[in-house]
């Protein structure tokens, strides 16, 4: 989470957005609750705290839905993008919310194109399909220039094949 929410920031910099983002940990140990935030503007944002009435909720661990309250302080047009099998429909009803809910199944998506259930950057192709905060083509190219010489060719062709597969695939 904390890297797709630094993809997402750089992008939207190099956009020429205004930006501010973090994360919060939870415990510090592995598999603790991660959460992120992202504000992002074309005007100065002013605020230094948490997103407590965020307008885009995004669940990367569906093992939530129904146990947690994902959708606590969304705002009233506000959308929820989860990673989730089911229908956008059938999401809707599993958080018991009358928001606008959009599910895709990230974790099937980054298996079959990276090899592992890494789903990050498959929600960042479901966030830009969903609510275009920055372009598709913007945060495949700025994903692509970030993990250039860090990580092998083919890691990073399966890493924008997944992005690009949710971008797609989101319902």
């Amino acid at each position: 989470m904390v890297t797709a929410n630094e993809i997402l920031a750089e992008t939207a910099i190099h956009a020429g957005k205004y930006v501010k983002a973090f994360p919060e940990f939870g415990p510090e140990r592995m598999g603790a609750p991660i959460r992120a935030f992202a504000r992002i503007s074309g005007n100065p944002i002013r605020v230094h705290t948490q997103v407590y009435e965020p307008d885009i909720v995004i669940v990367i661990d569906p093992s939530l839905i129904g146990k947690v309250d994902v959708g606590k302080g969304l705002k009233e047009n506000g959308t929820i993008i989860a990673n989730y099998r089911g229908s956008s429909f059938e999401l809707q009803d599993a958080i018991g919310t009358n928001a606008e809910c959009h599910a895709v199944d990230a974790t099937k998506i980054s298996v079959e194109e990276i090899g592992r259930p890494m789903v990050n950057t498959s929600m960042l192709g479901a966030l830009v399909k969903i609510r275009p905060i920055i372009e598709y083509k913007e945060i495949e190219d700025h994903m692509k220039a970030k993990f250039e010489g860090k990580l092998k060719e083919k890691v990073i062709l399966q890493n924008v094949a997944a992005l690009k597969r949710a971008y797609e695939e989101v319902k």
